[in-house]
């Protein structure tokens, strides 16, 4: 006798197509060469001797601390450590740029202060308008950063304000940071091996 499918086996089944959906759409022909871009600009940089700094609100906060630790410890290989600062983490910084500014200044006061010239700054929004992902991406132009936004399938104001956005195409927050995730795996590995066959 067939047994009985559950509501919760169903809702699972439903919430893993919508993931299988939205990561074959994002990682088309044309979406992997923007994300082969971006791992050349972030290897050009490391290369260099630059950095890349990283922000984001929530998930995409985690998101950062967690791609900034696989570029200074490692993803697969060995290799010297590579320049990475999420600027997510300071909570004395945040809290008093928050309150001596305005939430809205809590990355830009970081990327005024921390970013230099050839640094390469990646913005993770995923509805492409947070003020202060926006902010952070301003000034680093101003300074002569390169910018990279992770972004939905809508792109926000996020996507015409970066010199390279990858969006995932999902409209909703689960999924967009599941696919994040995996590209920044993605380019985590593949940066890795090009600062390395460089060496």
């Amino acid at each position: 006798m067939k047994s009985k499918v559950s509501s919760q086996q169903s809702l699972f089944e439903e919430i893993l197509a919508q993931n299988r959906e939205a990561v074959e759409k994002s990682f088309t022909a044309p979406q992997i060469e923007i994300l082969e871009r971006i791992a050349e600009r972030l290897a050009q940089a490391l290369r260099s001797g630059r950095k890349i700094l990283l922000c984001g609100n929530g998930g995409s906060a985690a998101d950062s601390q967690h791609i900034a630790a696989e570029f200074i410890g490692r993803f697969k290989r060995e290799r010297r450590s590579l320049a990475a600062l999420a600027l997510t983490t300071d909570t004395s910084i945040l809290t008093a740029v928050g309150n001596d500014y305005a939430y809205e200044q809590v990355f830009s006061r970081q990327v005024e202060g921390l970013g230099e010239t050839g640094d390469v700054l990646i913005a993770l929004s995923t509805s492409g308008n947070s003020k202060n992902v926006l902010e952070a991406v301003k000034t680093a132009k101003a300074k002569g950063l390169a910018t990279i936004g992770f972004t939905g399938a809508k792109g926000g104001t996020l996507k015409g304000l970066v010199d390279q956005c990858f969006q995932a195409q999902s409209l909703e927050t689960p999924h967009i940071q599941e696919v994040h995730i995996t590209a920044l795996h993605a380019l985590s590995e593949v940066v890795e091996d090009l600062v390395l066959s460089s060496q």
